[in-house]
């Protein structure tokens, strides 16, 4: 497997603003294993006073919220997505971020990049960041 670099990505002005403007994060692959990343991650944003809405396609809830099982069945609006999933899925996520039409932040995890799903996803309005972690560049710009 080919690893991409990001040729779509924000910079650290456009990552403050994400994190003073978003409330809601709707958290794609968020594992109820408390030692995954995604759990660990999402705990951390909960604590700093998002709203987490886990999707995952087992469960019924994670870290005392319901979950969804696809990005398609959360019945609110939603800031940003926060994805831990592999990059071949991110084309398929971008284009349900942009059927929904209130997604403002398209947020691949470390590791992650697919710069298809990135321009498809700025192409539409959407803030893209790609392969930072959400918890280590909010913290970074909380410390």
């Amino acid at each position: 497997m080919e690893c991409e670099f990001p040729t779509v990505n924000a910079t650290n002005e456009e990552i403050r603003s994400i994190f003073n403007e978003v409330k809601t994060i709707a958290v794609l692959g968020l594992s109820p294993d408390s030692t995954k990343d995604s759990y660990r991650v999402a705990e951390y944003l909960k604590n700093a006073g998002y709203t987490i809405i886990p999707v995952y396609p087992k469960e019924e809830t994670i870290l005392g919220e319901k979950v969804y099982r696809s990005l398609h069945d959360i019945p609110f609006p939603v800031d940003m997505v926060n994805i831990f999933r592999k990059a071949d899925a991110l084309v398929a996520i971008a284009e349900e971020c942009v059927k929904r039409g209130d997604i403002k932040v398209f947020w691949a995890q470390k590791g992650i990049v697919n710069n298809e799903a990135a321009e498809q996803a700025k192409s539409a309005g959407m803030h893209v960041v790609q392969n930072h972690c959400t918890m280590v560049e909010h913290r970074s710009l909380n410390s």
